[in-house]
């Protein structure tokens, strides 16, 4: 059989790809170009700052140096999840390890449930990029970034979550991390990001200790006169909400950045809602958010 030019480079591509994947080590490469980069930053923190040669010295700012053994380096005081918006795990390492995209997170879970960490804990990672949470505006140097294999708009496979509790237990018990600083990218960029999407299972990770969630407890299902001869089911949450009270400071408590608060309201809805994210709250919505903002405040 004689092969035409195409064929052949496709061939000589396809088994490019299949020797690579079938490699003790396929990302051997990567792993040592990450280890120089390390080097290199290990070399900038262990060096000693110049200091004047003499007083007339107008180059250098520091007059004497002392180095102290009371300091640590950063500890991570939130997680942030996200979704990688991706077709596969595979595409999700290249992306995050090719230097134009100048994109990185701490880890990847796979749909399977594989866990891959990329970045030791107590670097940082550029996952968050701009946001606010509080009054924290630099999210990246103050914590972990977990992405989940997910193109956002397929529900999270069991094995997924599965990994991902468990990878949170591990994380939040090493460094300490409060249950409410386990929060999503649209939480902190409400008006650029939705991920996890309306999807993520937030009630269940919060059930298992890793984030918030309202009293659902104190919703009930009624019935609700239309008219005088129908009725409409539906859920209410039973706790009334006191005269005065405020959606914009409620959901700042919570820590949105509201400066564009129909953002904010879309990214209390995506987290804690998961349904009509773009309406505006409803009288019921409103109550769940006063729920929710006493266990912040």
């Amino acid at each position: 059989m004689i092969l035409s030019s195409y064929q052949r480079i496709f061939l000589f591509l396809s088994l490019g790809i299949v020797m690579y994947s079938c490699s003790p080590k396929p990302y051997a490469q990567l792993n040592k170009a990450h280890q120089k980069q390390v080097e290199s930053q290990v070399e900038k923190i262990t060096a000693t700052p110049p200091v004047k040669e003499n007083a007339s010295d107008s180059t250098h700012l520091n007059d004497l140096w002392v180095g102290t053994t009371n300091f640590s380096i950063r500890k991570p005081n939130y997680i942030i999840i996200h979704h990688t918006a991706q077709d596969s795990l595979a595409q999700t390492i290249h992306t995050f390890t090719v230097p134009h995209t100048q994109v990185s997170s701490h880890y990847v879970v796979g749909r399977d449930g594989e866990v891959v960490q990329m970045l030791n804990d107590y670097l940082r990672a550029w996952h968050a990029g701009r946001g606010r949470w509080g009054q924290d505006t630099d999210l990246n140097s103050s914590s972990l970034g977990i992405e989940l294999d997910n193109n956002g708009s397929e529900p999270f496979s069991e094995a997924q979550i599965s990994s991902l509790l468990k990878l949170l237990h591990e994380l939040k018990e090493r460094y300490n991390i409060p249950a409410a600083n386990i929060i999503g990218h649209s939480d902190i960029a409400p008006t650029r990001k939705v991920d996890p999407s309306p999807l993520f299972p937030w009630k269940t990770l919060a059930e298992n200790g890793y984030g918030l969630w309202y009293d659902d407890f104190m919703i009930m299902t009624v019935d609700i006169p239309v008219d005088n001869e129908n009725y409409k089911t539906e859920e209410v949450m039973m706790e009334l909400v006191p005269a005065g009270f405020n959606i914009r400071n409620a959901l700042k408590i919570i820590g949105y950045d509201t400066s564009d608060l129909p953002a904010a309201i879309r990214a209390f809805k995506l987290h804690f809602i998961q349904r009509d994210i773009q309406a505006p709250l409803t009288e019921n919505e409103i109550r769940i958010l006063h729920n929710l903002y006493q266990k912040y405040y």
